[in-house]
């Protein structure tokens, strides 16, 4: 499934990364900045008026630093991913390239959650986003576990397993909030505090040694 890009040679696969590393940081930076667009309050508003405003800006306040941390956690994840990348296949970057265009899209979810949060298509397209983006780096781990660390009892290729293990979870728990957005769309919010912990878990997971 992943096959090599025809005209890619192993001495051009650093350059290769380099350029994909260079447009995942204009992407990301993009993105992280539009979020702010609707961060804002009119100007020259009475005392009533200039309150009001500033209440009513707090839920896009608070989008954005909801979409802003974890768009910089994609960014480090996808760095991470980039970097160890021994060779570039064309399933791969396109991935890749999928990723980048569903974080350059995050910008319109986010908004759409600040202003409708009680709406259950917002919140629904807004997991959806999220989920569609774990997935995504989920799948670039699987593909090249074996490129990156071909022996699978090293310290380094357990923790691929485990970073890719949070990242399923993260696909998991932003899915399932999904149909949750439709019952209750505020316990759909706070379903995705689960990440906290599930991360957590499975960061720090040993598993025992097996017996002799």
């Amino acid at each position: 499934m992943t096959e090599p890009v025809a005209e890619t040679h192993p001495h051009e696969n650093a350059t290769g990364a380099a350029r994909l590393i260079v447009l995942s940081d204009g992407v990301y930076a993009i993105a992280m900045t539009l979020l702010v667009i609707n961060v804002a309050v009119p100007a020259h508003l009475d005392d009533a008026a200039f309150h009001k405003a500033l209440s009513d800006a707090l839920p896009n306040l608070g989008a954005f630093a909801l979409s802003f941390t974890l768009i910089a956690g994609f960014w480090r994840d996808h760095r991470r991913l980039l970097t160890a990348l021994p060779i570039e296949t064309a399933v791969v970057t396109r991935l890749i390239l999928l990723g980048l265009g569903l974080v350059a899209l995050l910008p319109f979810p986010t908004a759409l959650l600040a202003e409708y949060a009680s709406q259950p298509e917002a919140v629904a397209l807004y997991a959806g986003a999220m989920a569609a983006i774990h997935a995504v780096h989920a799948t670039l781990l699987l593909l090249t576990q074996h490129q990156v660390h071909p022996s699978p009892a090293s310290s380094a290729a357990v923790a691929r397993r485990r970073f890719t293990a949070q990242l399923g979870s993260s696909v998991l728990i932003f899915g399932l909030s999904i149909p949750v957005a439709f019952v209750n769309t505020e316990a759909a919010m706070w379903f995705w505090l689960t990440l906290i912990p599930a991360h957590y878990v499975l960061g720090h997971y040993r598993p025992r040694p097996p017996h002799q």
